[in-house]
């Protein structure tokens, strides 16, 4: 199989930058298949990219090797790692956008070593993309840099069971149709209170009246809030951090 090698970030393609890390990539790897996951995560959004890389990097065949570049802390202290979990291996910040590889209990981490000369503000092309080509060359983790202690593990608060059984969640992202998505898992059936309203759990979107709120289990196995042919975040004015609660049926 060719190396392939995934690529996520939120760099957008009006600049150079992209092609700049494209470059690095291909002249160490010439060989490699380079795939554009995104490149329009909203600037420093760690928490929606830890969400997408949690989406898709399991889809993906054994030896792959995801780039991740969301990265507001580059110069600073934050570390650089290099992971391999589950027969894949990940670069990029340790600032969460890793987190759901570093959850594993196979995941082995590494600090990359950031020489002085690179440029402090662009880790991605000097620093993430050298250690993504030799994970694609073969090269194992353990040989890229010192093993993490600590690594900074960010992740979204757990829903919380209340007395009388209602479970406490928040929505986590918005995406591009206006869906709330949550951290409430395996909701098949009952009401979730969002937006001080009750919004009943259903199988489809189309279980509901056009322009009506409707929450069902998503793709990802989250919990998401929506309306018919709709935004929940424009009708419900749903936004990042919202406390939603699940009734179960009574």
């Amino acid at each position: 199989m060719r190396p392939l090698i995934t690529l996520l970030t939120d760099f957008g393609t009006a600049d150079g930058y992209v092609a700049e890390m494209k470059g690095v990539l291909y002249s160490l790897v010439p060989d490699a298949t380079v795939v554009d996951l995104s490149h329009d995560i909203p600037a420093h959004d760690v928490e929606l990219a830890r969400l997408t890389v949690a989406r898709y990097w399991r889809r993906f065949p054994a030896r792959t090797v995801h780039l991740v570049v969301v990265d507001p802390g580059v110069g600073t202290t934050r570390a650089a790692l290099a992971v391999h979990a589950d027969g894949r291996s990940f670069v990029g910040p340790d600032n969460g956008v890793l987190s759901p590889a570093l959850l594993l209990g196979d995941a082995q981490a590494v600090v990359l070593p950031v020489p002085a000369a690179v440029s402090r503000t662009f880790h991605g092309r000097d620093v993430f993309a050298p250690a993504a080509a030799a994970l694609a060359s073969g090269a194992p983790v353990q040989s890229l840099g010192e093993a993490a202690v600590s690594p900074v593990v960010r992740r979204t608060r757990e829903p919380t069971r209340r007395e009388d059984g209602a479970i406490l969640g928040e929505v986590i992202a918005i995406d591009r149709f206006g869906n709330a998505i949550t951290n409430l898992v395996g909701v098949r059936a009952g009401v979730v209170a969002a937006a001080g309203r009750p919004v009943p759990v259903r199988a489809t979107y189309a279980d509901v009246a056009s322009g009506a709120p409707v929450a069902l289990t998503g793709s990802s196995g989250l919990l998401e809030v929506a309306v018919r042919d709709g935004s929940a975040h424009s009708t419900l004015a749903l936004k990042r951090g919202d406390v939603v609660v699940w009734y179960r049926p009574s």
